[in-house]
């Protein structure tokens, strides 16, 4: 999908929000902010949003003068996400339906996300989504791909959600002993998404294939990923994309048994998705 009106707002109220996570003074504040206002007036609407916000995320970065804007962030919500584990694995002892269980548990995590023109409390958002039922609900679909798979590529979106991703394919192995898990992340720091810095820190290493995608943006922008990344994602049997940069990125669906699991956090992908904001998606195209 390519941007809208309502982006270009989003994008620009982004600066603020970087100025907040590295403790900008109000200098460096106001600098972010003019360049982000000046740029927007050139932004390219054949462009998805996450295409967009990647080249304005390099300048801010380079005015700031921080390779990583979010390194704090992504420490705390990593830390925040841990704390959950106990629960995490307690709702998971109780569940008769541990599938549909993993699901709500990655839908849990995609609320982490401060790039989002959101606010959230992580204990609450669980309590709430293992009550709620997906607005768009293909769970059946997806069980049934991953039945007849060998494959899965599992697209990441942010740090410390990642650690709701690991539980959540923890079941799936479980569930499907001869799955082989592709876990892609993004191939450097953009936004607070996560790298295969927080992913080895959390130890994919030793339950699935991490995948570097190259890409820069906060979304899997194909085009620009690498020729590996491309290829995982050409030949996976199935390909599950957390998070609403991947749909952006991967909407309208560019093949096959591609599942979008996520979170809608603003209007323009409530529209495009025809649900409301704070509605859990779990689609199958």
């Amino acid at each position: 999908m390519t941007i809208a009106s309502p982006c270009v707002e989003c994008i620009i109220n982004q600066s603020l929000r970087v100025a907040d996570a590295i403790g900008a003074d109000d200098i460096l504040k106001a600098d972010l902010h003019r360049y982000v206002s000046r740029a927007a007036k050139t932004f390219d609407f054949t462009c998805s949003p996450p295409e967009v916000a990647a080249d304005v995320y390099a300048e801010m970065a380079r005015i700031a003068g921080k390779e990583d804007l979010y390194d704090v962030v992504k420490r705390l919500s990593t830390d925040k996400a841990r704390q959950t584990l106990p629960i995490l694995y307690s709702i998971l002892e109780r569940s008769d339906t541990p599938f549909m269980t993993a699901l709500k548990i990655a839908v849990a995590g995609n609320v982490i996300d401060l790039a989002a023109a959101v606010t959230f409390d992580l204990d609450e958002e669980l309590e709430r989504v293992f009550h709620t039922p997906f607005a768009i609900d293909h769970t059946v679909e997806l069980e049934m791909a991953l039945s007849n798979a060998s494959t899965l590529l599992y697209i990441a979106d942010n740090a410390g959600e990642h650690i709701f991703d690991y539980v959540a394919i923890e079941v799936l192995k479980t569930l499907y002993p001869d799955l082989h898990v592709f876990y892609m992340v993004r191939g450097m720091p953009i936004i607070n998404d996560v790298t295969l810095k927080e992913a080895k820190e959390a130890g994919f290493e030793s339950l699935c294939t991490l995948v570097d995608s190259g890409v820069n943006t906060p979304g899997f922008a194909y085009e620009r990923a690498n020729t590996a990344a491309q290829q995982c994602f050409n030949t996976a049997d199935v390909v599950l994309a957390k998070g609403m940069g991947n749909y952006e990125c991967l909407s309208p669906a560019p093949r096959p048994n591609l599942g979008y699991l996520l979170k809608v956090k603003c209007g323009v992908v409530a529209h495009a998705l025809h649900q409301e904001i704070g509605d859990i998606i779990c689609k199958m195209c």
